[in-house]
Parts: structure tokens; sequence; C-alpha cells
């Protein structure tokens, strides 16, 4: 028998998060270098770079690898003959809810909360990203083992369920449902698949799966054992041969691993679900005997490689203050700039707002007119910074709106992360616009370019206001520029289908 202390479990499950904020495991961070040292896509190597040195930054400067710090996860496995000291009466979820709280409020490393109640409704954010979404189990034992992850939007909206017949391939729905997925779960990443009892079991299946370690390669080498492996190392090179790649701009590596789970399922069924994990790849695994809270030991810096990120000197530099529209639509797809001067944010709820206006008649709060736009919710500044960690969200969301914005307001040039759908890359054509894409996963690389920052609208909405920038030397790529050419759907095809190994 053994008793834990509410203080311990809470203090474990705030600390496990504030630490996966800032720290790759090493098994990540060996399979996202090894991506590296493999990849022949200038633009796929200069994304990865910037992940990789954004890793290292954030563990040695304890912020936020992404801006999205996620909805938290739990996984519990109790031991029956554990028992539960808690002065207060709280339940567990109770005390997982708390030390989420903890978590994010820290005023040391501040986390994003963005968890909204009322989700079909008003959607009004909770405060302080409760609550996480728990999945409890009694096992046997006198301990309980504890999962938690953080799992961000991005790749969170990409998890996919099908019902498939007995008699179809698992492989090819998957290979052929990463193809469909775009960029929005910022590749390179790891796949987790559930295969197997019923419709919910399966997805739960899934995201456990991620919970694995990155190991891959050893199996490559080792060699399969069982149809589960056979499995993960045939999708794990169909899903590369689709030359999606890093960020999706085209490149050797998507899939970082394939991690599957399966279970006793139904003779009429075959349910499969896929949950990609993005490059912030954020999940701890600790056991708590009623011995005190968790230690939790950070890596050793030498799990990183040494390099930094230096953009080329023949690198062009834009400065959004002076640019004309002559000068941007010079700019061709798949170009890096470095971007200066002072740019607009805005994400859904801001551009939610802002048609409305439009719609209304009325006049907008910030002059869109020559402007660009980036699709951010910053994280809070902590002491010493200007902003915190404010990497870009997924474009595509916005589709919807660029049409009327580009046509009523004047704006110029957006930047988010991901691919643009063919109706805002028409858009975008039409009016002479431009969209440039920032590396997701690389937020605190991206901040150290943002030099001053204010709202100027819609204050309320928190991390979703509209924000003004003033950036230096911010390295973005031209994802589709003025004539429609698109990044994400030419990088791809050129890489289609080259071997990696």
């Amino acid at each position: 028998m053994s008793t834990i202390k509410q203080d311990h479990f809470i203090q474990s499950i705030a600390d496990s998060l504030q630490y996966i904020s800032y720290y790759h495991s090493p098994d990540f961070i060996k399979a996202m270098h090894h991506a590296w040292e493999k990849e022949q896509s200038s633009a796929a190597k200069d994304a990865i770079t910037q992940i990789l040195v954004n890793s290292r930054m954030c563990a040695e400067g304890h912020r936020p690898i992404c801006q999205d710090t996620g909805i938290v996860t739990v996984f519990l496995a109790i031991g029956m003959e554990v028992q539960w000291n808690s002065p207060d009466k709280m339940t567990v979820d109770e005390m997982v809810n708390e030390g989420v709280r903890q978590a994010y409020q820290n005023p040391n490393n501040v986390l994003r909360a963005s968890i909204l109640a009322d989700p079909a409704g008003q959607r009004v954010n909770t405060k302080d990203n409760t609550p996480a979404v728990i999945h409890t189990r009694l096992v046997a034992g006198n301990k309980v083992d504890v999962i938690v992850a953080a799992k961000g939007g991005g790749s969170e909206n990409k998890a996919r369920l099908a019902m498939l017949n007995p008699s179809d391939s698992v492989a090819d729905w998957v290979v052929n449902t990463v193809a469909s997925l775009g960029a929005g779960w910022c590749p390179p990443g790891v796949l987790g698949l559930g295969i197997g009892g019923t419709s919910e079991k399966a997805m739960l299946l899934a995201k456990e799966a991620l919970m694995q370690p990155v190991n891959i390669h050893d199996l490559m080498i080792s060699g399969a054992q069982n149809r589960v492996d056979e499995l993960r190392l045939e999708i794990y090179q169909r899903v590369n041969d689709l030359g999606i790649g890093a960020q999706g701009v085209g490149g050797l590596t998507t899939a970082l691993d394939v991690k599957i789970l399966d279970y006793p399922t139904h003779a009429a069924s075959l349910p499969v679900a896929l949950v990609p994990n993005c490059a912030a790849n954020r999940h701890l695994h600790f056991s708590l005997d009623g011995s005190g809270a968790a230690e939790l030991t950070a890596p050793d810096s030498s799990h990183w490689p040494d390099m930094s990120y230096q953009p080329s000197e023949s690198t062009r530099k834009i400065n959004l203050d002076t640019v004309s529209k002559l000068e941007l639509e010079t700019l061709r797809s798949g170009e890096t700039v470095l971007l200066s001067g002072k740019i607009l944010t805005g994400r859904d709820a801001a551009h939610k707002r802002l048609i409305a206006l439009l719609n209304q008649g009325e006049k907008l709060p910030v002059d869109l007119n020559g402007r660009f736009i980036y699709y951010v919710g910053p994280v809070d500044p902590i002491e010493g910074e200007v902003v915190g960690p404010a990497g870009p969200t997924t474009a595509t969301r916005m589709d919807k709106f660029t049409e009327q914005l580009l046509a009523e307001t004047g704006l110029q040039g957006m930047i988010g992360k991901a691919e643009r759908g063919d109706q805002a890359i028409a858009s975008i054509k039409a009016h002479k616009a431009v969209y440039l894409m920032a590396v997701g996963g690389a937020a605190y690389l991206v901040s150290k370019a943002i030099k001053s920052a204010k709202v100027l609208a819609f204050a309320e909405l928190g991390m979703e206001a509209i924000y003004e920038f003033e950036v230096k030397d911010m390295p973005v790529m031209v994802a589709v520029d003025s004539e429609g050419q698109a990044v994400h759907k030419t990088g791809p095809a050129q890489w289609q289908k080259i071997q990696i190994t």
C-alpha cells in the first residue's frame, strides 16, 4: 500500500508541463537531427535547422518550444493498492487540473492559455488552460503511472478516423490520408496509429501510441519481429516517399516515426485512427510511489547538435515600411527573405470580427491598406522580453476570410504556416498579394526577431488580439507569390518518390 499526497501529485503535474514546454526528449532530437543530416532539399533543411536551433534555445532559456502550448492530455494508470492523502478533499481530476493551472500560470515561464469553454457557442477562454483531457485506468499495484502530454491545435486538427472494411489495406488508407492532410501538423513529426477496438478505442490508441519512444531507425537495423513492426516500416517508407517534407515544402522526411497500438475488434470491423504529433512533440512519463513528487532531470546539452541559424548572405531583405507593390511582385515562390518593419497580427477570432465590421459597413480599428498580417497568437512575455514565443498558426483556417480582406481593405500580404487552399491562392494571384511562411516549431527563434509589440485592437481576445510587431530580419519563405505559384504544390511534386535511407 502506498499513499500519494495531494501536493506531490499536483506539483508533479505542474513540473512535468513546464518541463515538456521547453525540453525535447533526446530520442526526438536524435531523430530530427538524423532527418537534417539526410535532407537534400535546401528549403526543408533550412526549416529543420530552425527547429533544432529553436529546441536548444528553449532548453537553455526555459521558454516554450511553440507558442501553442497545447491542450493537456493526461493518461493515468492508478494502482488499486494506492491511497490518496487529500486534505482539501480534491478528486484526482481536480488535482490534475490544479497542476495544469499552476503550470500555465507560472510567472517564470508563462504558457499560453488556449482552452475555450462553450466550444459551440461563445468560446470563452478559461484563462488557465483547464480543464485537461484525462484518461484513467485502475491497474494492479501500488503506484501511479502518469503520462502528461500537451497537444497543439495544428496537429490535433489533423486527427482522422476511418471505419475500414476488414479486407481494406491499413497502409493504403494511412498513406492516402497523410497525403491529404497538408502541412498544418508541422512535419516532420511522429504518426500515431490506433487499430481495432471500436471507434473511440482506436482514437485513444492512436494518441497513446504517440507517447512511445522514437526508434524507427533501431527497428530498421534489427528488422521486423511481427506484423505491427512490418506495418510501421511500410508506412514510414511510403509516407516519406510522398515528398511532403519539412513544413510541407518538399523533402525527404515527412514522418520521423510511425507508432502503432492495436486492440481486438469485431469481425465486421476495422477501425483505424491516425493522430500526428507536430515538431513540438511534448510528452513525459513518470511514476509516483508515495515517496515524494516526481524528480525530473534535464536532458544533457550534448543531445543537441552544435548548430546555429544564419541565412545566407544572398538572402533578400524586405523592409515592409517602405516596400512597393512592384517589389513584392518580384518575390518568387520558394525564395527565403528576411522581413523588417511593422506587421500586424490576427488569428481566427480577430478575422471574424474584422469581417463582421466590414459586412456592417463600419470602420475597422486598424488600417490594413498596404500592410502584412501575421497569423499568430503569442505567449505572454516574461521580464526582459518584448513578446513571448510567437510562431505561426495554420494559415488554412483564414482562407475563408482572405478574398474579402484583400478586396476591401488593401491588405498586401499574409504570414502563417502550411499551405493555402485553391480559393485563397486564386485570391492572392488576383490581387497581386503574397503569402509568406514562417517555420512552425521555431517560435522562440522567431520571437527574437520581434523588437517591439503593442496591442492595437480587440485586447479582450488575449493572445488573439491584433498586435503591431516591429520586426528585424524575421526569416520567412515565399509560399505563394503574386503569380499564384505555391511552394506547397511544387515542392512535394519535385521530391516525391526520392528514396530516403
